[in-house]
């Protein structure tokens, strides 16, 4: 098992924790209240810092039930918080709905997730060896 070693930068934080036993992510919680008007973006604080295990990032994604009852999203999912990054963990939301959404001060605001990351050697070649899939992309597989 790999250590997450977590630091309030606001005594009003909330450490990240999993809900279920076996889930993926952990959620992360707003330290204020923040409005985001439909169309917009803000940036919610969490109020912690962390520091990764080596070789691996966090991924911040978007909580499913804000997705779906208030059209609210993390802009750009997944957000990649860097092994070496110390700073503020902070969570870029958007309202996709048609009304103003008031982020609340202790609200479950998005999920991290910690995933291994590798290390590549990168090399730039003249050809690619090929394979059954080719160039196709962009909705080249149909929709049924």
């Amino acid at each position: 098992m790999f250590e997450l070693k977590i630091k309030k930068l606001n005594e009003d934080a909330i450490i990240p924790k999993f809900a279920h036993k076996g889930d993926a992510g952990m959620d992360l919680y707003s330290v204020s209240e923040v409005e985001i008007p439909a169309g917009e973006t803000r940036l919610i604080k969490t109020g912690i810092a962390i520091q990764l295990p080596n070789m691996t990032e966090a991924q911040v994604r978007p909580r499913s039930g804000l997705a779906l009852k208030h059209s609210i999203t993390v802009l750009n999912t997944p957000g990649t918080i860097d092994e070496g990054y110390r700073g503020e963990i902070g969570v870029i939301l958007i309202n996709h709905g048609k009304e103003t959404f008031v982020v609340e001060k202790h609200m479950k605001i998005a999920q991290m997730v910690v995933k291994p990351i590798y290390e590549v050697n990168v090399m730039e070649v003249e050809e690619l060896t090929d394979s059954e899939r080719g160039e196709g992309g962009f909705g080249s597989t149909g929709t049924k």
